[in-house]
């Protein structure tokens, strides 16, 4: 963390008046903690409030897809259950009415008609006959009905899981619910600074930022990105600007400016795993939504190895994620109050890159 030095005078007034606007604005919570006092630790406690908020959004966005998963694979048991129902209605009636002919035909078993007939040839091959598709008929019935409870017994564990998922996204809306209101007091404490606080608070964040870039640079990491996406060009790996990975670029470049939502992906906002997840799936792959999932479930490349496209996740529990647009630079919406933008691609700690494409 990065510590700035503490000027006499205008810093200490300006630290006391600060102390003042958080006294006003922030309500304690349950476990309070100490008010920050100073421009070094308000951007802390700022950062730390939106890294709870995306981790909350990125477990909510999840859980809602497993509920849409869950709810179109009801809707296909529902289908498939309506169907056999209709077949077996269908030949349950055909049986009745073979039952009803055979009555009124006497009803007689295949011994008697052999006797009793004129051609007793027809009569055997008659009665072979009907025993064959009274036998078939009867193995369809049995073979649906035990199809059709195996069915309800698949839709009702489905229903279940679904109403444990939908009682999991209830619970996942509350805590987001809580992270809300207390980033609501963060921005609103940062809404009542002075001007000057708000020029050095970002001052702050951009001081990090290039630190963080610079020790990434001086790794060697770019030289060799740049050697690798070189070389993916001339072993035609990546087909330049019809590849892929810059298509994804190609869309992500076209949302600049659009404001971050949580839970959004497109078309006029987006969070941070809508965003990639969206710009992917306009260059024809489909990903996981969120970042977490896109870090579990997408291939893992050496981040010496990264080329325009890949995506790089960032925080040790995958909380955010950025597309990788070359030169070390990426495109990510980045929090509340923010648009999607272009950064320095290390101006957080970065946990890996993921190729969509691989």
């Amino acid at each position: 963390m990065t510590r700035t030095p503490r000027a006499p005078g205008r810093r200490t007034a300006a630290a006391v008046a600060l102390a003042c606007a958080l006294t006003a604005t922030v309500q304690t919570p349950a476990r309070a903690e100490p008010e920050p006092a100073t421009l070094t630790e308000v951007r802390d406690r700022i950062e730390r409030l939106y890294h709870h908020a995306e981790a909350a959004t990125d477990q909510y966005n999840a859980a809602g897809e497993k509920v849409s998963a869950k709810k179109k694979r009801v809707r296909g048991l529902d289908a498939r259950v309506t169907a056999t129902e209709t077949r077996l209605t269908r030949l349950t009636s055909l049986a009745g009415a073979a039952a009803r002919a055979q009555y009124r035909g006497g009803g007689l078993p295949a011994e008697a008609q052999f006797v009793l007939t004129d051609d007793p040839e027809r009569a055997l091959e008659t009665a072979s006959v009907a025993r064959q598709a009274q036998q078939s008929t009867q193995r369809v019935l049995t073979a649906l009905a035990e199809t059709r409870g195996k069915l309800e017994k698949q839709r009702a564990s489905a229903e279940d899981e679904l109403r444990e998922l939908r009682s999991e996204r209830k619970k996942m809306a509350a805590h987001r619910k809580t992270i809300e209101k207390r980033i609501a007091a963060a921005e609103a404490t940062e809404a009542r600074l002075s001007e000057e606080q708000r020029r050095r608070l970002a001052a702050l964040d951009k001081e990090k930022a290039d630190e963080a870039q610079a020790k990434w640079v001086e790794t060697g990491v770019l030289d060799q990105a740049d050697k690798t996406d070189r070389a993916d060009r001339t072993d035609g790996t990546d087909t330049g600007e019809n590849s892929a990975g810059r298509r994804a670029i190609t869309f992500a470049t076209r949302q600049l400016g659009k404001p971050y939502v949580w839970g959004a992906e497109g078309p006029d906002s987006y969070d941070c795993s809508g965003l990639t997840s969206q710009a992917w799936l306009d260059a024809g792959v489909a990903i996981p939504r969120t970042s977490q999932e896109q870090w579990r479930l997408l291939h893992r490349v050496p981040v010496e190895d990264i080329r325009p496209g890949d995506l790089i996740i960032y925080n040790a529990d995958a909380t955010h994620v950025s597309l990788y647009i070359g030169d070390g630079e990426m495109i990510h919406a980045p929090r509340p109050g923010r648009s999607v933008t272009v950064a320095p691609a290390a101006s957080m700690e970065i946990l890996g890159v993921v190729r969509p494409d691989a």
